[in-house]
């Protein structure tokens, strides 16, 4: 226990070290002000494209922007996010292919199964760091502008959403376990992402996908119910356990 917390002490510095924590703060913390900021500013904006618009032969009528304004915009801004974590720590095992560290490491004694445990509680509280402070800047400006009681399973599509990015992050430890480098990684994720957005096309298909974790806007509405989540969650949780489990195995034949 004691070499796995040294060992994650060491991810964390080097983290900081390298300015990934500083930049990956900084992303959230935009994105966090830019979810109310656009809603703030798209009466502004309208207004001054009315007069164009007037020439196409369009009228603009007032547009009033509330609470759910800011989080549809919210959710639509956070997969950005995910995508800019993810070339962020897509290198989280290949980069130590790459230097030799890693082999440097486990031969001072450590496993190899505590590594990837390792690398997974680091991009699991790093996506959960970023997530939340994104999360809670949104929630604080529109409460001070607004009122958030207007978004109908706020914190649920807040959870389902976190539960889709550490999907994610189980994908990047698991094809960072197989590859050799962070492109391949990074195609492999997006491969499987695709996969379970097309999955979630085909009705009898759709509630088991955890693309349809993405789809919040019908619960803020109020159009879905939890219920209609349950599937997808369960699986996406099982995944993610698979993902990890299997990593392991890979890691403790790989030839370094």
């Amino acid at each position: 226990m004691r070499s796995l917390l040294s060992f994650l002490k060491k991810e964390y510095m080097e983290t900081v070290r390298t300015g990934k924590l500083i930049i990956l703060i900084l992303l959230f913390m935009l994105f966090g002000i830019m979810n109310p900021a656009t809603a703030k500013m798209t009466p502004w904006m309208m207004e001054m494209l009315s007069d164009t618009m007037a020439e196409s032969g369009l009228i603009v009528t007032n547009i009033q922007v509330d609470a759910m304004t800011s989080w549809i915009q919210f959710f639509k801004n956070i997969p950005i996010a995910l995508i800019a974590f993810m070339l962020i720590f897509s290198d989280i095992f290949t980069k130590e292919y790459k230097s030799g560290t890693l082999l440097l490491i486990l031969t001072k004694g450590l496993s190899r199964y505590k590594v990837v445990l390792a690398k997974t509680v680091l991009l699991l509280s790093f996506w959960t760091l970023g997530y939340g402070l994104c999360f809670a800047i949104t929630y604080g400006y529109n409460a001070y502008y607004w009122d958030n009681s207007i978004a109908d399973n706020l914190f649920y599509s807040m959870a389902v959403w976190w539960l889709f990015g550490i999907w994610v992050i189980s994908l990047i430890i698991l094809f960072s376990s197989l590859l050799q480098n962070n492109t391949g990684v990074i195609l492999c994720v997006g491969a499987s992402v695709l996969l379970a957005y097309l999955l979630s096309i085909i009705p009898k298909a759709k509630v088991y996908s955890p693309a349809v974790l993405m789809d919040t806007n019908s619960l803020l509405i109020g159009m879905e119910g939890i219920n209609a989540y349950i599937k997808a969650v369960i699986v996406a949780a099982a995944m993610c356990i698979v993902c990890v489990a299997v990593s392991i195995p890979i890691i403790n034949k790989k030839q370094l």
